[in-house]
């Protein structure tokens, strides 16, 4: 897992420039701009399972779900930070888009450290120390699962159906 790591203030804006938001809706189009101006690398580079690292209020900003469409599309598996701008926070759930508030990992993590995250036990392991962060809510990890909050609002209403009796 590679780990991307930036700093304090990371708007939705450096993640996907606003100049783009009526012309890109798919993860196709947002692909080549996800972080362009903070990041040019970004894009060509990132690989699916790869984790981002980031100071306080990261994805403060515009409401715009792009970056957290961005983001979840390139494979992404969380984001790790100090803490999180509500709004996109939120964003993140909808989409199925991991978010950890763990800021001494962030703080003591230097490039080249290899990282393992296991969401079970609440823990992101960082070379040879454990950081520990509270168990994601079961919820939040059902929309995760069900890659996130359209497709579970659509698998818990046909669980409905087929407890009533009705078929689709």
């Amino acid at each position: 897992m590679n780990v991307w790591k930036y700093g304090d203030d990371i708007n939705t804006d450096m993640l996907f420039p606003g100049k783009y938001t009526y012309t890109c809706s798919t993860p196709q189009e947002i692909r080549p701009h996800l972080l362009e101006d903070l990041d040019p690398d970004f894009a060509n580079n990132v690989k699916e399972g790869d984790i981002i690292f980031a100071g306080k209020n990261f994805g403060c900003g515009s409401s715009r779900e792009q970056p957290v469409i961005g983001l979840k599309a390139v494979g992404i598996v969380a984001v790790v930070a100090e803490s999180f701008a509500r709004i996109f926070y939120r964003a993140a759930i909808n989409q199925g888009l991991l978010l950890i508030e763990c800021p001494e990992a962030v703080k003591e993590y230097e490039k080249g450290q290899e990282v393992q995250l296991n969401l079970g036990e609440g823990e992101l392991v960082i070379g040879d120390r454990t950081y520990q962060f509270p168990p994601l809510p079961r919820e939040i990890m059902a929309v995760r699962d069900a890659g996130g909050l359209l497709p579970y609002t659509r698998m818990k209403l046909k669980e409905r159906k087929s407890e009533h009796g009705k078929e689709e």
